[in-house]
């Protein structure tokens, strides 16, 4: 068996090769981030083995720095691993009490350590062009936190230049209060807006729903207010409403795009479990990847960093774990936002969170708990293919 270990930086690779005996086939050497970079590993992987199949090749998850060298080797037909930084640094620890760590020496630990674990899971098809809802899912992810943002701001600005409004509706982040605020950005634009024009801008914009009477409302508030007068903030207000359709809109597109994934090409069985949404569903599936790569749901529950750590030395015991938190902070937030849905839109669920919640716990810990139940189901469905059946 041949074994190649690759260090990946962003401008280069460092590569070394050896064989099962250990003996060194290719010293450490450098090749660039390139075509012509990538076809001169293989030419070297070719001299050394006419079987492919017979080479393995490992390489450290570093994001999007190895997605293209990656994507190269699976094209190529070679077996390759993902190794997680953490696995290889303790590792290289391992090795030797000695603070040595260069690309170098990386390239070699992982070539090393390919031969020594046996756990290791090889990367497949599946999860390389999983890569693209991964990819969309955390672009929705950081787009939805960027207009969170944007939201607090808009509530900051209204609070210093129209404060009555918010009492007025059922919240302030609605198509009716943004067209009023586009239009009029102040309390002091509001009071001196033409009924006529404010009670057609609300009609229009709520659908019907808000009128003449509530245009009075809202223009009568707006002249007994105590708003400040201040035409940059008002300013502030309409560029950072703007700012938010923007990103409404995009992410619209985003999601768009993941929906035509999940129907076209993922079709999970997940998506039956009631309160899971092609959007959590999505991002869970695209943050998990191949199932295969996983023995067991609790292997799942470790790589979302969902695991208790544990600490235990002589007689000392940890009686209060706390959560680890390793692992991929996107999977554990669509997991628990997932949970809270489906402990409300399941009977089995919510009896399992309302049972934890009478044994004492708190909401978060029991909920982690019915994340932990919400795993395991997920694993189980992935792997048998077989719809969710509600508890009658």
């Amino acid at each position: 068996m041949i074994y190649v270990g690759i260090d990946v930086a962003k401008d280069k690779h460092d590569c070394f090769l050896t064989n099962s005996d250990g003996e060194v086939l290719f010293k450490s050497f450098t090749i660039p981030n390139n075509r012509k970079g990538f076809e001169t590993l293989f030419q070297r992987v070719e001299s050394v083995s006419d079987d492919l199949t017979k080479v393995k090749v490992g390489l450290e998850a570093t994001g999007h720095y190895s997605y293209n060298l990656l994507g190269f080797l699976l094209d190529k037909g070679l077996t390759t691993y993902v190794i997680n930084p953490l696995h290889t640094n303790l590792y290289r620890k391992s090795l030797s009490l000695r603070k040595t760590k260069t690309d170098k020496v990386d390239s070699r630990t992982i070539a090393t350590m390919m031969m020594s674990d046996m756990n290791l899971k090889s990367y497949s098809d599946t999860s390389y062009h999983n890569e693209e809802l991964k990819s969309l899912t955390r672009y929705r992810f950081d787009k939805v936190k960027e207009r969170a943002k944007l939201k607090s701001s808009v509530s900051r600005l209204i609070c210093i230049l129209f404060p009555e409004l918010e009492k007025l509706v059922p919240t302030l982040h609605i198509a009716s209060v943004y067209a009023l605020l586009s239009e009029f950005p102040s309390a002091d634009a509001v009071a001196n807006a033409h009924l006529t024009r404010l009670s057609n801008l609300l009609s229009e914009s709520s659908k019907g729903r808000y009128g003449k009477d509530t245009a009075v409302m809202f223009r009568d508030a707006a002249r007994s207010s105590i708003g400040s007068h201040m035409p940059a903030k008002s300013l502030e207000l309409k560029h950072t409403i703007k700012l938010i359709q923007e990103l409404t809109a995009e992410i619209d597109e985003i999601e768009a795009a993941i929906k035509r994934i999940m129907d076209e090409e993922i079709q999970s069985p997940i998506l039956t479990i009631p309160g899971i949404s092609y959007r959590m569903g999505a991002m869970i599936l695209a943050e998990i990847g191949d199932f295969s790569r996983f023995d067991s749901a609790d292997k799942i529950l470790a790589y979302a960093g969902m695991s208790p750590s544990t600490y235990q030395s002589g007689q000392l015991d940890n009686c209060y774990s706390h959560m680890e938190k390793r692992g991929s902070r996107y999977l554990r937030y669509a997991l628990y936002n997932a949970t809270k849905y489906v402990c409300h839109w399941d009977k089995s669920f919510g009896a399992y969170l309302e049972k934890k919640r009478s044994e004492g716990k708190h909401y978060n810990v029991a909920l982690s708990h019915a994340a932990k139940k919400l795993v395991r189901l997920i694993f189980a469905m992935e792997k048998s293919g077989k719809a969710y059946l509600p508890v009658a």
